[in-house]
């Protein structure tokens, strides 16, 4: 897969997000937070597990008529496997937090607060394995955020509990990036990495659910538009993409990439929510635009000069 077309993946990716605020703020009328969670990824995982079995069959098909030393890097080891449930664990921390986010602050804050994982992910990325981004992703991640903030309203100054939860949220967010990017690549199975990320965050939140939260079949039914989107859309088709893409792309340029979800998410809370964006918020989606646009063209840019 060439590069760009992982990129769209990943703003495919963005896209599909934003729509998922919606949703999970609007099931939360039914449902509590960490059974929306829980529910959502247990359909997230059903609707990948065909896929996953797939992807096992063609990797060892591949393994039996590969060299000894390809087998050995095809194959899923147990350190693939607690590697894998690491992101899972990454997943379920920073979805819980943002879904739990959503009881007191909007959809559009939301998206706004989980877009700060643009400049957390360099960061990270630099402290846990020394990946020094290229330049222009420094100036890009520092656009997309004065986007963000832009299509906000550009008022931060009445933050309430939810706006502190997505924050945490957003760094965690940024750790899967980051994780994903080290590991879906010396394992070769985004299907995989996708199926054992979604079965640890729906065991975990159930988990959650049962002690702390009220389950009632009624309920469910009620939110259960909002829990197939989810789980089908927002989850296992948008995960898994974001899987696939990183395996072509920096952690750095795909966040910024999956930033985009902020100005969808704005969008569809004014589609769906009613949700009123102010007129600079136009403003800031031609910055996230531009930031998008920089971390695409500049390396290829500098690519073809060098050549």
């Amino acid at each position: 897969m060439k590069r760009w077309h992982a990129n769209l993946l990943l703003l495919l990716a963005g896209a599909i997000w934003g729509m998922g605020f919606v949703a999970q703020a609007s099931a939360m009328d039914s449902i509590g937070p960490y059974l929306f969670v829980a529910l959502r990824f247990v359909v997230a995982s059903l609707v990948i597990l065909p896929f996953t079995f797939l992807e096992a069959r063609r990797v060892a098909k591949a393994r039996s008529t590969a060299s000894d030393s390809a087998q050995s890097m095809s194959s899923l080891s147990p350190r693939d496997l607690l590697n894998f449930g690491l992101i899972g664990l990454c997943l379920f921390i920073g979805m819980a937090t943002q879904q739990v986010g959503l009881l007191t602050t909007s959809v559009t804050n939301s998206g706004f607060l989980t877009g700060l994982y643009v400049v957390f992910t360099p960061i990270i990325g630099i402290l846990l394995f020394r990946n020094v981004p290229h330049p222009i992703t420094w100036v890009a991640a520092i656009l997309a955020l004065i986007g963000i903030y832009y299509l906000s309203g550009g008022d931060l100054s009445q933050l309430v509990a939810g706006d502190f939860l997505t924050i945490v949220s957003a760094s965690f967010w940024a750790l899967q990036v980051v994780l994903i990017a080290r590991f879906v690549g010396q394992s070769g199975r985004a299907l995989a990495l996708s199926q054992v990320q979604f079965a640890v965050t729906a065991m975990l939140a159930l988990i959650v659910a049962v002690i702390f939260e009220p389950i009632e079949w009624q309920a469910i039914q009620t939110a259960a538009p909002q829990i197939l989107y989810a789980g089908i859309f927002a989850s296992g088709l948008a995960f898994t993409i974001q899987v696939i893409g990183q395996r072509y792309t920096s952690a750095p340029q795909a966040a910024i990439l999956l930033s985009a979800e902020a100005p969808f998410a704005a969008w569809f809370a004014y589609l769906w929510l009613d949700e009123k964006i102010a007129a600079i918020g136009f403003l800031g989606c031609l910055f996230i635009l531009l930031a998008m646009l920089l971390v695409e063209l500049v390396p290829m840019w500098r690519k073809k000069a060098t050549t």
